[in-house]
């Protein structure tokens, strides 16, 4: 059996890894304070109660009020065995048992008392905690999203979060009375009789060693639980974005079973850590019933010579249950407090990611921006490895459209997304207005932007809010003008509640391309000086394709736009057109000059065409 229970500590699945990675995906050293150990990870808990101080002062006050008014119970009914019932003296007695009656109360109202505060403590903390974890993932770069699940974050966000909450609203409470009660009990004990007390001690030695045992085990345990329980989450997620493909290849038996997987593994983890820290209790119930054996029988031979008295076994017999009592709190809270522990930890791994504002306390502002974009000699690798793309040069001047063309993979995606700074070029400058955007803040640079992506994403809420999402501050004026620019307005106004109307964040309700107008809309909302389109018109239908067409045109107009085109019919126009094969540029020019070079660009576009007419 006990073979059995070793197990599942020595696998490899359960090990947690919080090395953390750079943005370009390789490791890096941490100069910001980590949670890697339970002692770290209680300070910052701790830094988080702190700021409630006033109320936490008051459930300490409380804690120490039911203590006392706990111990004060047995030790006055004990001397009423001994001045009352030992001696048959009953003068007096009634006030006795009113006092009884008045600390019962008075213990009742300070226990309600002290969780009553401690919830608002609580909740307040966990509050702060998720909203600082929250504000935080905000200012994370893309390339820390791009290489997580985004169940999992959730899951960071809300079931370790809430597994903190429910912690902090027993444990804390637990563990402060169990331990002024075994002060106090301990107190009392060796004041009544130090030679009962010492042999009632006698079983703390196994306790301990029990305690040890059991808590070894359970901290690996409860971290491989959270952290089994986020990728359960981050699978869910993705399988739900996903059903539509999974359909559409019949892949729900394999969906199925990958969950099974998946669900196996939490629940094998998830039930040697309930079993094994369910022996807690067992243990506990077990050393409280030797502990009363040793004292009825040690203490009746003591009462026999006369050492003490019948009223100071009964109180004996009380405290003893009251100082095991505490023990097994102990040991059943220290138990949820590494679960707690390791749920905060995974909270502050994420919150000490660098973000990526770090570096920008001595950027600039990009202001009054016309649109004149080079690229010199830029390079990028993902992984510190490959380059993605290698020498790219070009320039873009104010009010040029930029096309990219090229296979999957080619680096068109790349070069938008380095142009965007949600990466930075590994070598090579790029300069809008020759300005280094290296040395630019990026929300200064992203604020003259706009795009119109391929998929276009809508936020539950009405059409009108999606529209203003672009500018927060703009009219309703503003935005039907948007709309008709963006020949958006005609459908709008045939919805239901028109600009009113609620759409959820699939955009439920409308179609594909009205999606697409929605977004065209929030761009020209934006009035930016760079446009960047990633094929905004695929898997559009012909008319609605033109009205798309139009829009774009009317979005362009004076603005520096980069396309990036799967579809070459819709990038006739373009000023430049940039080919793009395994990172590089193998061809440069417009449209016609492109047709006249009989190349890599001329063999896609008559391959299209003739794919099209056929």
């Amino acid at each position: 059996m006990l073979d059995k229970l070793k197990e599942p500590f020595q696998q490899e699945k359960f090990k947690i890894n919080t090395e953390t990675t750079d943005e370009k995906g390789g490791s890096q050293p941490q100069t910001t304070k980590r949670a890697q150990d339970w002692k770290g990870t209680l300070k910052r808990i701790w830094d988080y109660l702190s700021e409630s101080k006033a109320r936490l002062f008051l459930v300490l006050l409380m804690v120490f009020f039911s203590s006392l008014f706990a111990l004060l119970g047995p030790f006055i009914v004990g001397m009423s065995i001994d001045n009352f019932i030992v001696t048959e003296e009953t003068t007096g007695l009634k006030w006795v048992l009113l006092s009884l009656a008045l600390i019962y109360v008075l213990h009742s109202l300070s226990v309600w008392l002290q969780h009553y505060w401690m919830i608002q403590v609580a909740q307040q903390t966990v509050y702060k905690m998720r909203t600082n974890l929250f504000d935080h993932l905000h200012t994370l770069p893309i390339p820390f999203f791009d290489k997580r699940k985004h169940g999992d974050l959730m899951s960071r966000l809300t079931n370790d979060i809430e597994n903190v909450s429910n912690t902090l609203n027993s444990s804390v409470i637990q563990i402060f009375a169990s331990i002024l009660t075994l002060i106090g009990t301990l107190s009392v004990m060796f004041y009544l009789s130090p030679l009962l007390t010492l042999i009632t001690l006698t079983i703390v030695p196994v306790m301990v060693y029990g305690m040890k045992w059991i808590t070894k085990r359970t901290g690996v345990l409860f971290k491989a639980q959270q952290k089994n329980l986020g990728e359960l989450n981050g699978y869910i997620q993705e399988t739900m974005s996903g059903q539509r493909i999974i359909k559409t290849f019949s892949q729900e038996d394999k969906v199925i079973q990958e969950f099974g997987e998946r669900n196996i593994e939490l629940k094998k983890v998830g039930f040697w850590a309930q079993t094994i820290s369910g022996f807690i209790p067992k243990l506990m119930n077990m050393l409280n019933n030797f502990s009363f054996a040793i004292i009825a029988g040690v203490g009746g031979v003591l009462a026999i010579n006369g050492v003490i008295t019948i009223g100071v076994i009964v109180i004996f017999a009380e405290y003893a249950r009251q100082f095991t009592r505490p023990l097994n709190d102990l040991a059943n809270q220290f138990n949820t407090l590494l679960s707690a522990i390791a749920g905060a930890e995974r909270v502050f791994t994420i919150m000490d990611e660098d973000n990526e504002l770090i570096d920008e306390r001595e950027k600039i502002e990009l202001n009054n921006v016309k649109g004149e974009v080079v690229f010199e000699d830029v390079s990028f690798s993902y992984e510190n490895d490959e380059e993605t793309i290698s020498g790219i040069s070009f320039q873009a001047d104010v009010g040029e459209m930029v096309a990219f063309v090229g296979p999957t993979g080619a680096g068109k995606t790349t070069i938008i997304s380095l142009l965007s700074r949600f990466y930075d070029p590994t070598d090579g400058v790029i300069s809008i207005d020759g300005v280094d955007t290296s040395s630019v803040k990026r929300e200064s640079l992203r604020r003259q932007m706009a795009f119109v992506l391929q998929d276009s994403f809508l936020f539950q809420g009405t059409i009108r809010e999606n529209i203003r999402y672009g500018r927060l501050n703009a009219t309703d004026e503003e935005i039907v003008e948007a709309a008709k620019s963006a020949n958006a307005h005609s459908f709008i106004e045939q919805m239901p509640d028109a600009y009113d109307t609620e759409i959820d964040a699939e955009g439920g309700g409308i179609s594909q391309g009205q999606k697409q107008l929605l977004s065209i809309a929030r761009a020209l909302l934006v009035d930016p000086s760079i446009l960047i389109l990633d094929e905004a018109t695929s898997s559009i239908d012909t008319i609605t394709e033109l009205k798309i067409q139009e829009a774009l045109q009317r979005l362009m107009k004076g603005r520096t736009s980069f396309v990036i085109a799967h579809r070459l019919n819709t990038i006739q126009r373009a000023d430049q057109i940039l080919v793009l094969e395994e990172g590089q540029i193998i061809e440069k020019g417009s449209h016609d000059q492109l047709l006249g070079e009989n190349g890599f660009y001329s063999d896609l576009y008559y391959s299209q065409l003739k794919s099209e007419v056929g």
